[in-house]
């Protein structure tokens, strides 16, 4: 289901480059914050800094809240009780995985109770049985089709290698996600994507290699999963990746929020392609309960916002003025988004990302 992107900031069009101001606090613009988990709530199982309070005020002045993960390993039920133990309250119909994305995926292309070669953890499995679906643990089990989704540290090869020997025989081939990283409480670890290349390596041999169909983010199924489960009519994604949050916001049409708490870093960000660009960004979620400053400027005389400027000169970045980072953010991406237009910037940041302390 499409959105147009919501206007904050008077209706006028969105600016050519740089995030996008607002004349309201988020939490107040949107009806439904689209939040992913790892990297924006927490990372390894903790609370991150200011995740919880600022979740906890945004529910309260009337956002609805829904937990929009990429992680197929836990439950929905599990998933709010975490939740609810880290201090923000959760129900299990407010979460949505890429386990459920891919269930309904499967479900709409084989005959209702099929066999399904289920390759990840609980989440996965409940999931596909939800769907009416018949879990099987071997390629010898006749699967109408197999799926893979994140498993964590417990997965081993030898259910590797099932879902490699029934992809071998032709049988349909699902992932919930293709993440290769994932955040971890010790750095960042191995993802699903990793264990799909795998699977991938295994069978390139053949004639026609084949390739699984996709659920998770940046993809339209998994954006299609929130819509369908949540019913948001002014939805705000929430992520701290530009490859599945980001870009799937792009791809749903609706706006989104990153945040610098996971994966991706300020110098990512700066060279982000437009489809990889966030309405707005912030140091944490208490970017959601912030009204977001306007950056004003062109690409020739420099863009300016709270007490910084900044422009591009022979490829580099001239950075001048103090005050909050989050703001010398917001010009520097203004003003290497301008340069580089649809295309990420090449040119080196290292220095203005050095001096940010980003």
């Amino acid at each position: 289901m499409p959105h147009t992107p919501v206007s904050t900031d008077g209706g006028r069009p969105r600016p050519p480059a740089g995030p996008r101001a607002s004349e309201q606090a988020l939490h107040t613009a949107y009806d439904t914050a689209l939040l992913d988990l790892d990297g924006v709530v927490y990372a390894g199982g903790e609370a991150l800094p200011h995740a919880v309070g600022a979740l906890r005020s945004a529910r309260e002045a009337g956002l609805r809240l829904a937990y929009v993960t990429n992680n197929a390993a836990r439950t929905p039920q599990t998933v709010a009780e975490h939740l609810t133990e880290l201090g923000v309250p959760a129900r299990p119909e407010e979460v949505i995985t890429s386990a459920q994305a891919v269930a309904r995926l499967v479900a709409e292309q084989v005959p209702a109770g099929a066999p399904v070669l289920a390759v990840g953890a609980e989440g996965l499995r409940v999931a596909l049985a939800e769907r009416g679906l018949t879990v099987v643990d071997s390629a010898d089990e006749e699967p109408a089709a197999v799926v893979q989704g994140y498993g964590g540290p417990q997965m081993t090869w030898d259910r590797l290698m099932e879902a490699a020997l029934a992809v071998q025989r032709g049988v349909p081939w699902f992932a919930s996600n293709t993440d290769i990283t994932i955040p971890s409480a010790r750095g960042i670890a191995p993802g699903n994507g990793a264990a799909v290349e795998v699977v991938r390596l295994a069978t390139r041999w053949m004639r026609r290699p084949p390739e699984p169909t996709v659920a998770g983010k940046p993809l339209p199924p998994m954006h299609r999963e929130s819509i369908l489960r949540t019913e948001a009519r002014r939805p705000l994604v929430v992520g701290d990746r530009l490859d599945t949050d980001i870009e799937g916001a792009h791809a749903g049409r609706v706006d989104s929020l990153l945040v610098l708490t996971g994966v991706t870093d300020a110098a990512q960000l700066l060279a982000a392609p437009a489809e990889r660009r966030p309405t707005y960004v912030a140091r944490d979620l208490r970017g959601l309960l912030e009204v977001h400053p306007e950056v004003v400027g062109d690409a020739e005389e420099g863009f300016r916002c709270g007490g910084w400027s900044a422009v591009v000169r022979g490829g580099a970045v001239r950075l001048e003025g103090g005050g909050e980072a989050v703001d010398g953010l917001r010009v520097v991406c203004a003003a290497v988004w301008g340069v580089a237009g649809d295309e990420g910037f090449g040119g080196d940041v290292g220095e203005v990302v050095e001096r940010l302390g980003l």
